[in-house]
């Protein structure tokens, strides 16, 4: 993946949304957007995380590895993903339908729950789709709780493609992928 980049990228309720590396100073605030992402999904009923995953180990190695990417509004951090190779064991029991070439996975895509609906989410996967294919990637992959009906809606409307689905320790979830517009 590429690394240190930035973009910049306007919405209609942010006058500028700037997406880079995480560094390690930024972990103590990923790790507060992960609680406050734990507290929002629990209050809508939604046990998708929790205080054994994402923990600050996992945190912490997805900055030190450079595949962790936040997006700042003025400086302060509301959102984030991960983007790497990492497929887990689970994803060969599903039946993928683009195969040829190397495959981007995305993780933990979180944002700022007091700023959800406003394009944050769009803006980190567009940079995310952006990123992949400028490092030759030619395939997307992630996978979504199947009970957080917000993140299936956002990944549908980009285009990704329901290829089915896997269990993990928190329930089922849906796994989806995308060619890559500039990979044809």
């Amino acid at each position: 993946m590429s690394h240190g980049e930035e973009s910049k990228s306007s919405t209609t309720d942010f006058d500028e949304i700037a997406i880079g590396q995480a560094t390690s100073e930024d972990v103590q605030d990923l790790l507060a957007l992960v609680s406050a992402c734990i507290n929002h999904m629990r209050y809508q009923d939604i046990d998708q995380w929790d205080e054994i995953y994402p923990d600050r180990k996992t945190v912490e190695a997805n900055v030190q590895s450079g595949t962790a990417f936040v997006a700042y509004h003025r400086g302060k951090i509301v959102g984030m993903l991960v983007l790497n190779e990492h497929q887990d064991p689970e994803y060969t029991e599903v039946p993928w339908q683009f195969m040829a070439g190397p495959v981007a996975v995305v993780h933990r895509l979180m944002i700022c729950p007091t700023l959800e609906g406003r394009g944050i989410a769009r803006l980190l996967m567009k940079y995310a789709e952006e990123s992949a294919e400028r490092s030759g990637y030619r395939i997307m992959r992630l996978d979504a709780f199947m009970k957080n009906p917000r993140a299936l809606r956002l990944y549908e409307k980009l285009g990704y493609r329901n290829a089915g689905q896997v269990q993990f320790r928190k329930g089922c979830f849906l796994c989806f992928e995308k060619v890559l517009v500039g990979t044809g």
